[in-house]
């Protein structure tokens, strides 16, 4: 239970088994009333086998689906065991558990809470064509959810039970639809979103692709899901 809510933190992982181990540790430490589901993601290392090993529940894809087929998978989970909220958490270590419970309290007002980098808290910064891509896509999604987003690619997310049916039979897996098409989809439908300021940290393991190249194309991507997501009904 997280402040009387029955809550499932739901982590996706693709060959995270350097951190793994870690983040279930932490989140069963500060949020030792929640069940934890590791959904590894096709991994070709021992991600599965450490997650169990941690204490986590593992659901294993065949293969590599990308995020949106995992946290599909877990919300299918959340919503097959009867759980009032899903909280998504990265398996890179960025996510400070310890927010958990503020996300929830708002799902007192909301449906879908985001734990938000660039609201005030901590001091996570990030630049050229990545910054320029998330300032368009908060810019543009906080008119359609009609309330101040800045962080529409956050992971770090709740999800109350109305949310947790919705996304179980819909949930997008191409690239950045876990994010920014989620949030489009779910504001067209009347659900409400939320923001909560969150301080992000750095990896616990494994190496960031980011260079200028990928960046610009992250920006050229971010542009083609956007315009995907307005489109569509």
């Amino acid at each position: 239970m997280v402040n009387g809510k029955r809550t499932l933190i739901i982590i996706p992982a693709l060959n995270e088994s350097g951190s793994i181990a870690d983040v279930v540790g932490e989140v069963r430490g500060e949020l030792p009333g929640v069940d934890v589901l590791v959904v590894d993601d096709g991994s070709t290392d021992r991600t599965a086998a450490v997650a169990v090993a941690a204490g986590a529940r593992v659901a294993k894809l065949p293969y590599n689906l990308g995020v949106g087929g995992a946290m599909r998978l877990g919300y299918r989970y959340a919503r097959d065991n009867d759980y009032d909220v899903a909280i998504q958490i990265d398996a890179d270590g960025q996510h400070d558990p310890r927010y958990v419970p503020k996300l929830v309290d708002l799902l007192d007002d909301n449906d879908l809470v985001i734990g938000a980098r660039f609201a005030g808290e901590g001091d996570y910064n990030v630049r050229g064509p990545r910054r320029w891509a998330m300032v368009m896509l908060s810019a543009v999604l906080s008119k359609v959810a009609r309330t101040k987003l800045t962080d529409t690619t956050s992971g770090f997310r709740a999800a109350n039970r109305r949310v947790i049916d919705m996304f179980a039979t819909w949930y997008p897996a191409e690239y950045l639809g876990d994010t920014v098409e989620t949030l489009v989809h779910t504001a067209r439908r009347g659900y409400r979103i939320q923001q909560v300021p969150v301080a992000m940290r750095k990896r616990m393991a494994g190496t960031p692709s980011h260079s200028p190249a990928r960046a610009m194309i992250y920006l050229g991507r971010a542009f083609a899901v956007l315009t995907l997501a307005l489109i569509r009904r």
